[in-house]
């Protein structure tokens, strides 16, 4: 933010100060400290709001040169006697918040939840249905993470239960997800309807193998290679490439089934 300022990049200094609000603060950090706001341990809960109020307060003093009317608004409901954010110090980098460990835990956090996510809206499961999930991470330190964060883990994802083991192998009829060198299983009986999902992902296999033959077809056509554009050629290719990956996650998703029946 302070360098897009320094060379007069407006645009640059909204948008770096968007995404992390939007993102990393509203979409990733309010939603994993929620259960320590308002769990039972005080020591959780003050560190949470002090970091929390920190954060905040910085952010403001970061936005104001752009939303002064609703920063300004905002500083004085905020905990404390406050005069004007107009006279506040703009912030400056705090080297002793670097935290090298802290940022490679947070990452890997996010990596499992949204590898979580994705196997609930890959196989369709309901986002109000609870889930077993099993993680397999061979590294010790990930592992001696993953464990740490089990509960954010488990509230993020509407998790009943969570396994972190070092060892293990795919379970029968579980979807599952590679993070890195992490492999995240969710275990599907109950959770879906067998019959409705064949009938489902048959029909989208029979309509992308239809389209992957079309485009086959042209490639195949000596008019078409002969008359096309390279750009044309080359969007038929990366199409079909497309297709066969979706074909490949059908067929997993079929045998999952399989195994479920």
């Amino acid at each position: 933010m302070r360098q897009a300022l320094d060379d007069y990049r407006f645009n640059d200094a909204a948008s770096v100060l968007y995404q992390f609000v939007w993102n990393e603060f509203c979409d990733w950090y309010l939603e994993w400290i929620k259960s320590d706001l308002y769990g039972d341990n005080a020591t959780a809960k003050g560190q949470s709001q002090a970091v929390l109020l920190a954060v905040l307060e910085n952010t403001l003093k970061l936005l104001h040169p752009i939303t002064p009317f609703v920063t300004e608004e905002i500083w004085h409901v905020l905990p404390g006697e406050r005069t004007s954010i107009m006279v506040e110090a703009f912030p400056t980098p705090n080297p002793t918040w670097n935290d090298a460990e802290a940022a490679e835990l947070a990452a890997l956090f996010m990596g499992i939840v949204g590898g979580i996510r994705n196997i609930r809206s890959e196989a369709m499961i309901h986002p109000s249905a609870e889930i077993e999930v099993l993680i397999i991470c061979h590294d010790e330190t990930k592992h001696a993470g993953l464990t740490s964060l089990a509960g954010s883990l488990k509230t993020l994802t509407r998790t009943s239960t969570m396994a972190v083991q070092k060892e293990g192998s795919r379970p029968k009829g579980a979807a599952s997800y590679l993070y890195t060198d992490i492999e995240i299983f969710v275990p599907l009986a109950g959770l879906v309807d067998v019959d409705k999902e064949q009938a489902k992902l048959k029909k989208e296999q029979d309509k992308t193998e239809a389209e992957l033959s079309r485009c086959q077809g042209k490639l195949n056509n000596e008019k078409f290679m002969a008359n096309a554009p390279e750009e044309v050629k080359a969007k038929e290719r990366e199409k079909i490439g497309e297709m066969q990956a979706k074909l490949e996650k059908i067929e997993a998703g079929m045998a999952r089934l399989v195994e479920l029946r």
